[in-house]
């Protein structure tokens, strides 16, 4: 039997998966700034009783006795953004096996930049929202989540004077930001535990797992557990977009078969139907499912989900009445300050911290100057910091109208600060100069 033989696959199985996703996501940036901007028009302009009418269309779905009532807003929200968490969930599993984060001392360095630049907005958010009397002080998730899309999309604006170093610590720090991000909203930000549909929730996951033990890889039985596990998270009081980020987690991230192993003489036989199909069907055995539906759903998340959702949810109001009471709410200046100021003292006090431990080091071309301007950067947290506003505002459209003007005010304002200091940067040469270091991990 003849094989496929390719010395480099693993490293190219290893880099294509992330270049594509940095692909996509700086360019569906585009793409989810236009919805917001059209969201925008919309809600404000003559027809902004058809935006209003059109979100809260409601929508029941009944599965025997548990019966599902949704506006169209929440169908969004709730239903197709567990897709976005799903290709979340899949990133974050491929990351910790294959990725970044897989090597526990190269991991250190984004693992504490996001723990800070989490850590640190949530707590100024509640000294300015508690501590001062002003109250709401529930939304202190806001300010800690990263819009992955976006703030690469930042850094694609900028071209080669971003490196290649500063991009994947900015787009590690966010998956690490998106697993904090995602705890947080399990923990906190449900509505109330529900035991008997956790229970199925729980007997659900170990059916998954029990499928891929025994090592089923037809999609339908997992598309049918993934759709009753999202319908019992509902039921449960957890948040049903949890139920996408499990699956993620649990999808397999080893290939059925190596390609060491496929039988080139099989896999260029197209002389029959029959053969073809083969053919198909051994190609996909050499991706992993992980890898397989990342490719096939991460476009769709981009440039359809996380645009619907800003479609949905940022309409809010900018009559000046609503800018002044933003101007004037504790919540609103909580979530600004946490995204403006917060991301960038955590993110760049954990790195110089971790350096001066001598627990991490910057990469060859990759300096403090542009650690201050990627933890700028990070404070674009647009999809999910609204997400969270929904969550924790629940039932109080005032607040929500505050926060979300707070978060489109603190994401231009990041994005530009950011972009600001690295642009400075000259455009990287054809080969890039090893710097030195000393023994604390500075670049001499």
């Amino acid at each position: 039997m003849a094989s496929v033989d390719l010395s480099n696959s693993s490293g190219l199985r290893l880099i294509r998966p992330l270049r594509d996703f940095l692909r996509t996501e700086a360019a569906s940036s585009a793409v989810l700034g236009l919805a917001a901007v059209i969201a925008l028009a919309w809600a404000n302009g003559p027809w902004k009783a058809a935006y209003s009418s059109l979100w809260n269309t409601a929508i029941q779905i009944d599965v025997g006795r548990w019966s599902l009532h949704l506006t169209a807003r929440q169908f969004v929200n709730d239903g197709l953004m567990t897709v976005f968490f799903l290709v979340a969930g899949l990133e974050i599993k491929r990351e910790l096996v294959d990725g970044e984060l897989r090597n526990p001392r190269a991991a250190a360095l984004p693992i504490l930049a996001a723990v800070g630049g989490m850590i640190v907005p949530a707590v100024l958010f509640v000294a300015i929202t508690e501590l001062t009397g002003g109250g709401g002080g529930r939304g202190w998730g806001i300010p800690m989540a990263t819009d992955i899309a976006l703030s690469v999309g930042v850094l694609g604006l900028l071209g080669s004077r971003v490196s290649a170093s500063a991009k994947l610590f900015l787009l590690a720090v966010a998956i690490v930001d998106d697993i904090g991000v995602i705890i947080v909203i399990a923990l906190f930000y449900g509505h109330g535990v529900n035991w008997e549909p956790l229970f199925f929730v729980v007997a659900l996951v170990l059916v998954i797992v029990a499928l891929r033990a025994a090592g089923v890889h037809a999609r339908a039985p997992f598309i049918v557990a993934g759709g009753l596990l999202w319908l019992a998270m509902h039921a449960s009081g957890l948040h049903a977009t949890l139920a996408g980020i499990v699956l993620g987690l649990l999808a397999p991230i080893r290939p059925a078969h190596q390609i060491e192993q496929v039988d080139v003489d099989k896999l260029n036989d197209l002389s029959t139907v029959g053969a073809a199909r083969e053919t198909m069907q051994i190609a996909r055995r050499t991706v992993s499912e992980v890898e397989w539906l990342e490719h096939v759903l991460h476009p769709w998340t981009s440039f359809a989900v996380v645009p619907l959702f800003a479609l949905a949810n940022t309409g809010i109001l900018v009559s000046g009445q609503a800018l002044g009471d933003a101007f004037h709410s504790r919540v609103a200046l909580g979530v600004a300050v946490g995204l403006v100021i917060g991301k960038v003292a955590g993110i760049t006090a954990a790195v110089w911290l971790a350096l001066r431990a001598g627990v991490a080091v910057l990469p060859d071309d990759l300096t403090m100057r542009d650690v201050v301007g990627i933890a700028s950067v990070a404070g674009v947290g647009f999809t999910v910091a609204i997400f969270v506003t929904d969550l924790a505002y629940a039932g109080r459209p005032d607040l929500q109208q505050a926060a979300k003007v707070a978060v489109l005010a603190g994401s231009i304002l990041s994005a530009l600060l950011g972009a600001t200091l690295l642009s400075h940067n000259r455009p990287a040469s054809p080969v890039t100069r090893r710097r030195g270091y000393n023994r604390r991990g500075y670049n001499l």
